[in-house]
């Protein structure tokens, strides 16, 4: 009787366990093109259109004069006019070429130095503080030492843009790796993941949603300090990129080609995110079920 009574009981609790479990776990099927075209790619056009449209209306109402805020048909015939001279794509091309080897510069010495920074009490202690002290520093700053340094050329460009990013990914790295568990760390060892095995098996994918922070933020700060450095140091010697344009613009008193240089320079950073970072970080958070719908 007893053990009849038993198995019942038994059978309630392996139902209820399942149930909790249904509950609890995270679907990560894909989310439909479609309600993906309506929820994410949909709302930041509507949002540019609200923009473009106050921007209309404000020019229409003449609340500000064109000297300050020029009218849409102005910048898009700037548009138009690099495009049908063939150099728009070539612009952007040239910063963006620069922006992304640049990044990967820093991408390559930011990642061992934050791991060397995370593991050695004595690295931390003696780079830490300028790491973040770097990190604060504005990269505008660091265009006149190097032009100095090297003169006109793309090795100060790249200079500039390393003393901006690496901070940032280094940073963003050591960040991960702090909120690793220790168990985490311990279980590793103890299955004998130990110096650059497990650095590469236990401490970079534990890491990892930190670190890819710290490579958007990297990202963010490579083009920052880019378009600072083609803004200040212009040259023929350089090519013209999306900061000389925006220079000349200024030079110039053309106001449509300003606006038209700001604008693209914003495109490319979205743009940049939207097509290479943003994928990567959704599929990490689902991999480790944190994202629910992507």
């Amino acid at each position: 009787m007893a053990s009849t009574e038993t198995k019942p009981k038994t059978d309630d609790l392996a139902g209820l366990e399942a149930g909790l479990d249904a509950l609890d776990a995270v679907q990560t099927h894909r989310t439909p093109t479609r309600e993906v075209l309506v929820k994410k790619v949909l709302p930041p056009f509507i949002a540019i259109g609200l923009v473009l449209l106050v921007w209309q209306i404000l020019v229409t109402a003449k609340v500000t004069d064109e000297t300050k805020l020029p009218a849409l048909s102005a910048v898009w015939d700037s548009l138009s006019d690099m495009w049908l001279k063939g150099t728009l794509l070539e612009v952007i091309w040239t910063s963006v070429s620069r922006g992304l080897l640049g990044f990967l510069l820093a991408l390559a010495i930011g990642t061992p130095l934050g791991l060397l920074v995370a593991r050695v009490t004595f690295v931390r202690a003696a780079i830490g503080p300028i790491l973040q002290g770097l990190q604060s520093l504005p990269s505008v700053a660091w265009v006149p030492p190097a032009v100095l340094w090297f003169g006109l050329n793309d090795a100060m460009m790249y200079t500039v843009i390393l003393l901006g990013a690496v901070p940032s990914i280094a940073n963003g790295l050591v960040s991960g790796i702090d909120q690793i568990p220790p168990l985490h760390l311990r279980a590793g060892r103890t299955l004998g993941a130990t110096g650059l095995r497990g650095a590469r098996h236990v401490i970079m994918p534990a890491a990892l949603p930190g670190y890819l922070a710290g490579l958007k933020q990297g990202w963010a700060f490579s083009w920052r300090s880019l378009m600072a450095a083609e803004i200040i140091a212009s040259s023929p010697d350089l090519g013209l990129g999306l900061g000389q344009l925006l220079e000349n613009g200024r030079n110039n008193i053309d106001l449509p080609g300003v606006f038209l240089a700001i604008i693209l320079i914003l495109v490319v950073g979205i743009a940049i995110d939207l097509l290479i970072f943003s994928p990567v970080e959704r599929r990490v958070l689902r991999s480790r079920g944190l994202l629910v719908k992507s």
